[in-house]
């Protein structure tokens, strides 16, 4: 059975940081893109950061690019989002993820197979 386990959610004033972490079990970890969608109330999901271990792969979202850096650890079977530089607009509720595709975080036809339960981010002014 496939579990995502996330951590690291909180409350941040603007400009601040915070990591998120995200435990994988039930599949090997270095052959699947992992990484981290968001949704805001009223908003529509967004990809926001995935990365594959074997092939090396990153993407970002324009939105979070060059504030966010994501990073994996194989032995821990753990991903890490490091949020810097928190904006406001960066407050939602994120979702650990994980699919053999890594265009799962981008495409407009299909999402990732597999989801944790979510941490809430929030970011005031």
């Amino acid at each position: 059975e496939v579990q995502l386990v996330e951590s690291g959610g909180g409350w941040v004033h603007t400009g601040g940081s915070l990591r998120l972490s995200c435990t994988a079990s039930g599949f090997t970890f270095d052959d699947y893109a992992i990484g981290w969608f968001r949704q805001a109330p009223g908003k529509e999901r967004e990809g926001v950061s995935c990365m594959t271990k074997s092939q090396g792969q990153t993407y970002y979202a324009d939105s979070v690019n060059g504030r966010f850096t994501i990073s994996g650890d194989s032995a821990k079977k753990t991903v890490y989002l490091h949020m810097n530089n928190l904006k406001p607009e960066d407050t939602a509720v994120y979702y650990c993820a994980a699919d053999p595709d890594y265009s799962a975080w981008y495409s407009d036809y299909f999402g990732p197979a597999h989801w944790g339960q979510g941490t809430q981010v929030t970011v005031s002014s």
